[in-house]
């Protein structure tokens, strides 16, 4: 019996640590799963346990290579972003991996853009909102003020997916999609790295820049497979969409963030749209992407909680609650009675209206759920709209776990009656990106074009919205 070519791909999210084997069709043959205890750093901050992950890198490839039925050819990673490894010359890890959530110095922040043209210029040149700690480059500046004597042995800093490649190659490089993805260390006017990494001597600590598609050697003993550089995981999550459809569509990519990215739309980012949330992602193939972002997945946990607690019931009880187009009619009709919040006056869309609803106005849990869609799927039409300018979009996909949700889909369906909607599926769209990004190093046959099963979704006449 022959071995089967395959590609390792390294999922890597802040819950679930994954590895994933697929074959040159894409069809995973093999997964698995870890989670580690997270653990704090010099501050008492909670953040990712490097050294397990490391270890738990090598396992798996040892487990993968004893297995004869397969034979590896690449290995590439995909993980969450605004996560930088500081290494000295030995290739060790100087801090830990901190947290992108971790609360960033005011009288910093304030200093670094005071210097550099005041916010809102900066923002709008490095196509991102302040974010503090979640702008990644801001960590770097922060770890040269804060900790200058660990700034000195710096030889590289590297963004997570870049580690992971480095762990198996020795090769230290830096990748778009990582470097292009709100970390403030990009200036998309000018397409270059921005001014300041310069100035402040930061450029010397980043990696040669090699494109998303580059493979290398690996040093980590095996078979003779090659090594991808590792993908930002929203820009990776795209890869299968843009290797799909070459008509313009716009991609919900939903989750606890509901991301609207636009591959398609190249206007600059406006100083309102930035007040909006928007932002620009990077494409492998190194062009932006304009996103807005919307919170919208925590908001339905939350009131959901809220909702069950209310009219004693199970929160599992939402999770298929068909779609009731009368119910919507009613609901619009009453909303329409009512004093609404301007939707042109909420600059940030973090919350829904459904927050500030009385629960005892609605007759039933069903009622109010439909309500909560109902905010919900506006809240998601203002912000999918901030990004729909530029080349005319004919579909929308939407993925994640709103793709699942009758009254989510069909409630889009109506907010947008001039484009398709369809709930689009696949198995790990974010590992398959990795893996398709250096489809040309590994895989003999062309790529598939069925990678994507869609579900269309039909305006319902009798709601319109």
């Amino acid at each position: 019996m022959s071995e089967i070519p395959v590609i390792a791909i390294f999922d890597v999210g802040k819950t679930n640590k994954k590895l994933f084997l697929f074959d040159e069709q894409y069809r995973i043959i093999f997964e698995r799963t870890a989670r580690f205890m997270e653990t704090v750093d010099e501050d008492g901050a909670p953040c990712e346990n490097l050294e397990s992950l490391r270890l738990s890198v090598f396992d798996s490839l040892r487990e993968v290579f004893r297995k004869k039925e397969w034979q590896i050819k690449a290995i590439n990673f995909s993980t969450y972003g605004a996560s930088l490894v500081y290494i000295d010359e030995e290739g060790r890890p100087l801090t830990p991996l901190y947290n992108y959530l971790k609360a960033y110095p005011a009288a910093l922040s304030e200093q670094f853009y005071h210097q550099y043209g005041g916010a809102t210029a900066f923002s709008v040149q490095s196509a991102s909102p302040v974010l503090g700690s979640l702008n990644s480059g801001m960590q770097l500046y922060r770890l040269k003020y804060e900790q200058p004597d660990i700034y000195r042995q710096v030889k590289y800093s590297l963004h997570l997916p870049q580690y992971m490649s480095y762990l198996l190659t020795g090769v230290a490089c830096a990748d778009i999609t990582s470097i292009g993805c709100h970390t403030n260390l990009w200036d998309f006017q000018r397409n270059n790295y921005h001014k300041w990494v310069t100035e402040e001597g930061v450029l010397g600590k980043l990696a040669p820049l090699f494109s998303s598609n580059e493979v290398m050697p690996a040093a980590f003993p095996g078979n003779n497979y090659l090594v991808g550089t590792g993908l930002h995981d929203s820009s990776a999550a795209l890869i299968p969409y843009l290797v799909n459809f070459q008509e313009p569509f716009v991609l919900i990519s939903t989750g606890t963030w509901c991301i609207s990215l636009n591959p398609f739309n190249d206007t600059p980012l406006t100083t309102e749209e930035l007040e909006a949330d928007c932002l620009c992602y990077m494409t492998f193939q190194g062009k932006p992407v304009k996103a807005s972002r919307l919170f919208a997945g925590y908001e339905h946990e939350q009131q959901v909680k809220r909702i069950a607690a209310h009219f004693n019931q199970h929160t599992g009880r939402y999770r298929n609650i068909d779609f009731d187009s009368d119910m919507i009619r009613r609901l619009k009709a009453r909303n329409q009675q009512e004093t609404p919040i301007p939707a042109a006056e909420k600059k940030v869309l973090q919350s829904s209206e459904f927050e500030q609803r009385d629960l005892n106005t609605f007759a039933s849990d069903i009622e109010a759920y439909h309500q909560l869609m109902l905010d919900i799927a506006h809240q998601q039409y203002i912000a999918t709209k901030r990004v729909l300018s530029g080349d005319k979009v004919k579909r929308i996909f939407v993925d994640g776990g709103f793709s699942k949700n009758a009254i989510y889909m069909n409630l889009l369906a109506a907010f947008f009656p001039e484009i398709e909607i369809f709930a689009a599926s696949m198995a790990q769209a974010t590992a398959m990106g990795a893996a398709l990004a250096i489809h040309g190093a590994w895989n003999s046959k062309p790529l598939p074009n069925n990678l994507i099963e869609l579900k269309y979704y039909s305006l319902t006449h009798d709601v319109s919205l």
